[in-house]
């Protein structure tokens, strides 16, 4: 899913609930390449030292070239930077692992910059090879007119404003589209980044490969699986999400930890006298505050929107996790108490921006070919139905990034579907159970013998945030293929 690349963001657990955050906009803006190696020689990459400041000693960059459109390999080409830092112990080296960045848009080999440190163990027997996928390619070099908005989102009363909502979308998607000159806007669906991942193989000269994939990284983590299932030698899954069960599936699995947070929330409330609403039923507060609000929208002044809603307040206002001195648990019930007087602020910018950000179809167009989207009315109240049953705080609203993605108006090219797992090993999986644990344990439980180690802390991405406990079992599961016991867990560090 589309995270901030704020490194200080890293570790919240927002990743599916806010996505990508306004602050996240300048994000989008084109950026050079961080490798900028040598070209293919003879088919076979060209290994120098890496360009820029910043990066782990001994690192070395290259480039490969790529079909855009894996079904015309001798059609227009795309250039993916590759980094690798070797072994330190080649007399023992083992092969190589490939990092599958998340996003997606995520550029790998900034990823690899910033854990190198934390791999050393693992560092010793293996190559560590990095690369930037072809929608980080695509971030570079988005036209102007794939970062406007085709509508602010919001939740459809009735068919007619959904049929209204996806035709605004599919005319921003075509826009976006015609202004495209790298052919990658039809091309960024997994199953072509899964072929790309196969390329970096073949480049490395390696007859199996062993992978560290992050967050939506485990979308192309399991679309190489489905296509190449006898190049994987390990699979290390760290807080990802599972495509192959399909999107509302992965809403739904989180909504009963909304309401855990929540709860947390509402007793720390009733017993910490600063918070604003201490003393009252903060349950029945909030559920009357979105309730009128989807009645009569909250007027506010903002760059983003006039109004806000239910919806916005529910899919965006909450923060699970309290910061730092429960500062964002503070700053919550302010702005609930100056809401429900009228005073919309404390939650207009965030929330009404992202309805802006997630009506980009240059952002969308990176997920939507996934099968990211609402397949029609019919799905979305069958979704909401589903939410008011687990939620009593936050269901029966339609999730953002679907209702963005309901207006993709080509082929869903990597539609979720049952994951054949005949030929696979054992995958290792982490994740928080805070969040994306459930995710994570829904994936590995499709393949026979993997186990998933659960984090009892806040965190996404727990390698790249240095965690030691998650990286030392993945860097024993890489080495030894020796998989930790049902049930293990890593304490909060």
């Amino acid at each position: 899913m589309m995270t901030t690349r704020k490194r200080g963001l890293r570790g919240r657990a927002t990743w599916l609930v806010a996505g990508m955050t306004v602050a996240a906009l300048a994000g989008m803006i084109p950026a050079a390449s961080a490798a900028q190696g040598g070209q293919t020689q003879g088919g076979q990459p060209v290994w120098r030292d890496c360009a820029g400041q910043e990066m782990p000693a001994g690192m070395r960059c290259a480039a490969i070239e790529v079909p855009v459109d894996w079904a015309r390999p001798n059609g227009p080409k795309v250039t993916l930077d590759l980094a690798r830092l070797p072994a330190t112990e080649p007399a023992r080296r083992i092969g190589s692992v490939l990092g599958v960045p998340g996003g997606p848009g995520a550029r790998g080999i900034e990823d690899l910059q910033l854990v190198a440190g934390s791999l050393t163990e693992l560092g010793r027997r293996f190559d560590l090879v990095a690369y930037n996928p072809r929608n980080a390619v695509w971030r570079d070099r988005l036209p102007q007119s794939c970062m406007q908005p085709g509508t602010s989102l919001s939740d459809p009363r009735d068919e007619r404003e959904y049929r209204a909502l996806t035709a605004a979308m599919a005319k921003a998607f075509t826009a976006c589209q015609k202004a495209d000159k790298t052919g990658l806007f039809s091309r960024m669906d997994s199953l072509s980044v899964a072929r790309d991942m196969e390329a970096v193989r073949k480049s490395l000269g390696e007859e199996r490969l062993s992978f560290m994939a992050n967050s939506y990284g485990g979308v192309p983590a399991a679309a190489y699986a489905r296509l190449f299932p006898q190049r994987i030698r390990a699979m290390y899954l760290d807080g990802v999400v599972n495509q192959a069960d399909g999107w509302p599936d992965q809403w739904l699995r989180l909504m009963p930890l909304r309401e855990r947070a929540f709860t947390e929330f509402t007793t720390w409330c009733a017993t910490t006298p600063a918070c604003a609403l201490h003393g009252e039923d903060v349950g029945a507060v909030w559920r009357k505050l979105t309730r009128d609000a989807d009645r009569r929208p909250i007027p506010v002044t903002s760059e983003f929107g006039k109004e806000l809603t239910g919806w916005h307040l529910k899919s965006l206002g909450f923060p699970a996790e309290p910061g730092e001195g429960n500062s964002h648990w503070l700053a919550f019930a302010e702005a609930v108490d100056k809401a429900r007087g009228g005073d919309g602020s404390g939650f207009a910018d965030f929330a009404l921006g992202n309805t802006r950000v997630w009506a980009m179809p240059g952002m969308l167009a990176m997920t939507c070919a996934d099968g990211r989207g609402y397949t029609g009315y019919a799905q979305l109240q069958e979704f909401r139905r589903q939410t008011r049953k687990i939620s009593p705080n936050f269901g029966g609203v339609a999730s953002f990034e679907a209702l963005g993605c309901a207006g993709w108006p080509l082929h869903i090219a990597n539609p979720p579907r049952p994951l054949p797992t005949r030929g696979l090993p054992p995958f290792l999986g982490a994740g928080s159970t805070r969040g994306d644990y459930f995710l994570t344990e829904s994936f590995t439980e499709m393949i026979p013998g993997s186990v998933t180690v659960a984090y009892e802390g806040p965190g996404h991405a727990l390698y790249l945030m240095g965690k030691k406990c998650p990286i030392r079992h993945a860097t024993t599961y890489l080495t030894d293929l020796g998989l930790p016991r049902p049930g293990t867990t890593c304490p909060a560090e």
